[in-house]
């Protein structure tokens, strides 16, 4: 059987052209690789081809290649149309029909459905890839749970990888009926995708940072990152709002040469010393004494780290408690970064202990039920957890943008215009807020302060 299919392989890797995931390719299912399958198995399984299945796995098609139990494959659409109204992924021909006559049958469309596309790096070749492959389970997922509430979608994937020409993608069928679409990854592919948009009168979603003003110009548009720079002003005005003159601001320096954090720091003193309000400035190679006699003792003190990484922040909380030793009554707060969410598994009781506040976009709350009802969900549909690296969680991120978008379209239809007043949905990781950029599109305006009380709860200041 091993000599049939390296065979095989081989004719088919001269008869189609070996290409890194095509953009065109669109696809259904991940499969996982069990002992003993064969890719004629696979290919009945779900109802396809063998060339279809290659075609959807460049890899497959290289001299040699063996199937390994444990491996993921992608699954592709048998044919134009062949999609599942409800987003589900499973979409597995049920092995005992499998023996009985095939009958055919036109392709069902639900009534009313919302036209759902992605666009994004769909593969399993990077990490881009990989991210984006779960953020659109996440999707899914979202889709699965609003047909359960009757509200009915038709869901189209392009893998659209760096580099693919997206004008190839959009001439693809289907593409010009949709409703909405999310993507694209990369900032050269937004243009021409916006454009189609626009003149087919399609909303365009574009779930992440890009480089580019075309939200400026183009009314179709929701562009979900917000600039640095929008960003900053807002953590700066929040903390203005939530440290006025009755608190000690205090600037720790970690020595931190790679810092990314520098225009926050130098806007936010800038702004200190405009309000005349002052400020000491320390640094976590001080000794403990001379670290000391910067906190004030009458009034609460807040700290402001000009590093948003682990190490400096370690650094800072063992300084900090060699202060509370000698002055367990000083009054401590932190403002820190939106990458100490990455730390809490490690530092979570320290954001407690020392009344911390975090600018964000999102909160990820491992602990909400909510929350593990969904990661429950996902390990049952896919046979594996959420990456633990990615913070937010992809597979949130497209579960929360996938309700928040098609709930607006079923009550608000092409009138949408992605205020968070128009949708009656509690997210779970990110609030959204789209306002109008000039006479073009809409930019999500969400922006909270994630605050970790010293009683060990938890609050959520959105502004």
């Amino acid at each position: 059987m091993k000599k049939y299919l390296r065979y095989l392989m081989l004719f088919l890797a001269v008869t189609f052209s070996y290409c890194v995931m095509a953009q065109s390719v669109q696809w259904r299912d991940q499969h996982k690789i069990k002992r003993k399958e064969t890719i004629f198995g696979i290919a009945k399984e779900y109802g396809v081809t063998i060339p279809q299945l290659l075609d959807a796995n460049p890899s497959m098609k290289q001299p040699g290649y063996e199937l390994k139990k444990g491996d993921l494959i992608f699954v592709p659409y048998s044919k134009e149309g062949d999609f599942l109204s409800d987003g589900s992924v499973k979409g597995k021909t049920d092995k005992k029909a499998a023996t009985k006559p095939a009958v055919v049958q036109a392709p069902v469309k639900a009534v009313n459905a919302i036209r759902v596309g992605v666009m994004l790096p769909l593969h399993n070749q990077d990490g881009d890839g990989k991210r984006m492959v779960e953020f659109y389970r996440g999707v899914l997922l979202a889709l699965n749970q609003l047909k359960s509430e009757g509200i009915t979608t038709d869901v189209h994937a392009w893998n659209v990888p760096k580099g693919a020409d997206i004008r190839k993608t959009l001439l693809e069928p289907n593409t010009s009926k949709l409703d909405i679409i999310f993507g694209p990854l990369y900032s050269e592919q937004v243009k021409p995708l916006a454009d189609f948009c626009r003149a087919y009168d399609i909303k365009l979603v574009i779930p992440f940072s890009i480089t580019g003003n075309d939200v400026e110009t183009n009314p179709n548009i929701f562009q979900v990152y917000q600039p640095e720079a929008s960003l900053i002003n807002k953590s700066i005005a929040a903390y203005l709002e939530r440290f006025q003159k009755s608190f000690h601001p205090i600037f720790i320096n970690c020595q931190d040469p790679a810092s990314q954090v520098g225009d926050f720091i130098t806007s936010l003193r800038k702004q200190l010393d405009l309000q005349k309000i002052k400020y000491d400035l320390t640094s976590t190679k001080s000794s403990n004494a001379e670290f000391s006699k910067h906190f004030d003792a009458t009034r609460p003190n807040v700290v402001i780290l000009n590093s948003e990484k682990s190490p400096q922040l370690n650094e800072v909380f063992a300084k900090l408690a060699q202060l509370k030793k000698t002055r367990p009554g000083v009054a401590i707060s932190l403002y820190g970064y939106n990458q100490w969410f990455v730390y809490q598994d490690y530092y979570l009781d320290q954001y407690f202990k020392y009344n911390t506040y975090i600018p964000s976009t999102y909160y990820y709350n491992k602990a909400a039920d909510k929350t593990k009802e969904l990661e429950a969900k996902y390990i049952e549909q896919y046979g594996e957890p959420m990456a633990r690296q990615y913070i937010p969680r992809m597979a949130l991120i497209g579960y929360d943008m996938a309700q928040f978008f098609v709930r607006g379209l079923k009550t608000n239809g092409k009138n949408f215009n992605g205020a968070a007043s128009e949708v009656k949905y509690r997210p779970l990781q990110t609030r959204y807020d789209f306002v109008r950029v000039g006479q073009g599109g809409y930019m999500n305006d969400n922006f909270q302060l994630v605050h970790f009380k010293t009683d060990q709860t938890m609050e959520n200041l959105v502004y």
